[in-house]
């Protein structure tokens, strides 16, 4: 599909210089650029690519003058970075406009669909499912009974809605998501065998969650795991039974939280962080890389080390600890002078 300059200014609200009818069918990287290309500039960085790129059109902040030939066509915006976002969405969302019902599929004679759905080959929908306007729902995807999906949602392939979940509106699940798979629920009996308690819950999706590939999320024992409103997850998590991750949390690529855990709103949880089960996280918390969480944090904390604690006083003990072969040497060499 080709685009000209000049439609892509009137969707930017940007104005053409160069070339009016330029036309573009791909995205490049600026100094990777080849004819039928458009790129973007907004980093200074990299504006020297800008006079020997191959890119047919070229997005640029409304300020740029350049400062000698150049041989792309122009579209000066407000934010060339912001702008260049807008066209990956629009253009993703051509790209990923599929609708209809692909063969061979089961899907249950109880389910109901609003307009514009589609599901994929090879796909699995059960009993009494309910499945909103705009759903995508791709290849190799288990949609288990009585599930209830929101407007816009897309569901990748290969990931698995166990029964009785629910997820919300404009929500993304990425390839291999696992929602509402059994909680970690085993009690020991006097000899010391494990028998499964039943997990009975669901999980609650509320809308606009994003989760990324392979995260897998438990249902809870009774009651609901939730993820609320606006929670972005990465890769590869483990969110146990009866969590809560509170509105515009964003928690980074393997990290593991315990059952019953609440976290509050708007915090930053990076890669690899550990969660104990049964406390609570505030809100506006953030917790560094790799750290361990064994207590209640209060609101607004910034965390860092295992056990963590505050953020600052991380550093200033990291100095104290990376020097600690020089401080043993020195002090061996003192008592050797005492005796």
């Amino acid at each position: 599909m080709k685009f000209t300059a000049n439609q892509i200014a009137v969707l930017l609200n940007g104005t053409v210089v160069g070339d009016d009818n330029a036309e573009v069918f791909k995205l490049s990287k600026i100094e990777e650029g080849t004819t039928g290309s458009l790129t973007f500039l907004s980093n200074p960085k990299y504006t020297p690519h800008i006079y020997s790129t191959n890119a047919t059109i070229t997005i640029v902040n409304k300020d740029f003058i350049a400062e000698k030939q150049i041989n792309t066509t122009l579209i000066k915006v407000e934010n060339a970075y912001a702008a260049f976002s807008t066209l990956l969405e629009h253009y993703n969302s051509i790209k990923s406009n599929k609708s209809g019902i692909e063969s061979p599929v089961h899907i249950s004679d109880s389910a109901s669909f609003g307009t514009d759905v589609y599901i994929g080959a090879f796909s699995y929908v059960g009993d009494n499912v309910k499945i909103g306007n705009k759903v995508k729902i791709y290849p190799n995807c288990y949609i288990g009974d009585n599930v209830c999906i929101g407007e816009g949602t897309t569901v990748f392939s290969g990931v698995k809605i166990y029964s009785d979940c629910s997820i919300g509106n404009h929500c993304n699940l990425e390839a291999n998501v696992v929602i509402g798979a059994d909680g970690f629920g085993f009690s020991a009996d006097k000899s010391g065998r494990y028998k499964k308690v039943p997990q009975i819950g669901n999980v609650v999706i509320e809308d606009f969650v994003d989760i990324g590939a392979s995260t897998t999320i438990d249902r809870a024992t009774l009651g609901s795991t939730l993820i609320k409103k606006g929670v972005k997850l990465d890769n590869q998590i483990q969110i146990a039974h009866n969590v809560q991750v509170g509105e515009n949390t964003v928690i980074a690529a393997q990290t593991g939280i315990a059952g019953s855990t609440k976290i509050g709103q708007n915090c930053q949880i990076g890669g690899q962080v550990g969660i104990v089960g049964h406390i609570s996280i505030g809100n506006n918390v953030k917790i560094q890389a790799q750290s361990g969480i064994s207590k209640n944090v209060p609101d607004n904390a910034l965390l860092q080390g295992t056990p963590a604690f505050d953020y600052g006083d991380f550093f200033k003990s990291y100095v104290h600890f990376k020097n600690l072969p020089q401080l043993a040497k020195k002090i061996g060499a003192l008592e050797k002078k005492t005796k």
